[in-house]
């Protein structure tokens, strides 16, 4: 970890890197901009995997008082990870064979035609306790009627996949055993929220004439404002949204694998732990004896003990970890393995043929209706999930290594 604190910084900006070599220009310039802020409390946190966002860098942590930043939090609000263990060991059903292919093959194409992918969504309002609940005390919505469809709009996303960097993945760990491990948000909510309410903070900014520039793209909004209320109100929702929507998919994807593997197989699945946490959110903690909101945009939050799960790419390796407490990263650690290339560098980069060869040879089953963009999400895109974990150590412990068997893309 290096330590930016210089004339262009106001308050010192702590970066989990060996150098700024290591850093974008881009993700740099908008370090400067956050350690500018004047809200913030102590300093600012990059994680290893960071890389430049809107507004705020990826991978970036910020503790700031008595408000909330919209697009530091981010678009696709509650964005995580959903994991859990089975007792079934990869050697006894690798080469088990069914009338659609392998056990995993099948295992991949049930997934996809049980969840919706991309921009798909169900044809009928699928289970949400989450919004039913928020059916039930509207008038912490009702505020911002221009946002109130999105509530009965998600009863049709709930429980799907999207596009992106989203994935659902059956791995190996390093004992050999099969695991679960899925990655989605909150669908096209998190995102209408977010621009919502960025637009309302940078008008209220001008009106105020904050120093904040709008150009940094970090509108804040007071949290004792109305305003600042309903964004808290409206993130609050679409987290518990998120949460639901992984856990949706993770039960449906349990039922697959073990419904599978019980008729190929012969043998009864036993599930571990979930881990369902998110990356991209704000919340209010204490640190340093001040209660303050910390923002984690690409970020997991990590507690002493606490455990959490850091994918890799499609291909890479990916990890279950537990947190060491550092207080100095607000209790935080990486959501990833970071973009080291665009989604239109990579696929100029690395052509179709390249990365299905690379997949290939890694015996990895890709679950992809259009390969034409299977470049945008490839390892090659990606920075090295090993260096990432060997610059925070300080910050967590590896306790489970996985590497990808098949994986489902949007």
């Amino acid at each position: 970890m290096f330590v930016l604190y210089n004339e262009n910084t106001k308050f010192p900006v702590k970066i989990w890197l060996e150098g700024e070599s290591q850093m974008e220009e881009n993700c740099l310039e908008q370090a400067y901009h956050l350690s500018q802020l004047p809200f913030l409390h102590k300093w600012v946190c990059l994680m290893p995997d960071t890389h430049a966002g809107k507004g705020m860098p990826i991978g970036g942590v910020i503790a700031a008082k008595d408000v909330v930043i919209p697009n530091a939090v981010g678009v696709d609000i509650g964005c995580g990870m959903d994991f859990i263990p089975t007792n079934i060991r990869m050697d006894d059903v690798r080469e088990i064979q069914t009338g659609n292919g392998t056990l995993i093959q099948a295992m991949i194409g049930n997934i996809m035609r049980a969840i919706p992918l991309n921009q798909e969504r169900y044809k009928e309002p699928q289970e949400s306790k989450v919004l039913d609940r928020a059916r039930g005390e509207m008038e912490k919505y009702e505020e911002n009627p221009e946002l109130m469809p999105l509530i009965e709009d998600g009863y049709y996303q709930v429980g799907s996949l999207g596009g992106g960097n989203h994935f659902i993945e059956l791995q190996e760990d390093q004992d050999g055993y099969l695991c679960i491990m899925l990655h989605s948000g909150s669908r096209h909510l998190g995102k209408a929220i977010c621009d919502y309410f960025h637009e309302q903070a940078r008008e209220l900014n001008r009106r105020w004439y904050s120093a904040v520039k709008d150009e940094y793209r970090l509108a804040f909004l007071p949290v004792d404002c109305a305003q600042g209320r309903q964004y808290i109100n409206w993130m609050k929702l679409a987290m518990d949204y998120a949460f639901e929507n992984r856990a949706h998919m993770l039960s449906k994807t349990c039922a697959i694998v073990a419904q599978l593997i019980e008729k190929h197989a012969g043998v009864t699945v036993e599930f571990g732990e979930e881990i369902n946490c998110h990356h991209n959110y704000a919340a209010l903690e204490n640190h340093y004896d001040a209660n303050v909101w910390v923002h984690r945009k690409g970020a997991v939050r990590v507690r002493e003990g606490e455990k959490a799960v850091i994918p890799g790419a499609m291909g890479a390796a990916s990890y279950v970890v537990e947190g060491k407490g550092s207080r100095e990263s607000f209790c935080s650690c990486s959501h990833g393995a970071g973009r080291s290339y665009s989604r239109t560098g990579a696929m100029q980069a690395f052509s179709v043929e390249k990365v299905m060869t690379d997949l290939k040879e890694q015996n990895v089953v890709l679950g992809k209706r259009r390969k034409n963009d299977v470049a945008e999400e490839c390892r090659f895109a990606y920075k090295d999930i090993n260096q990432v974990m060997a610059q925070q150590t300080d910050l967590v412990t590896p306790i489970r290594k996985l590497k990808t068997v098949g994986v489902v893309k949007g």
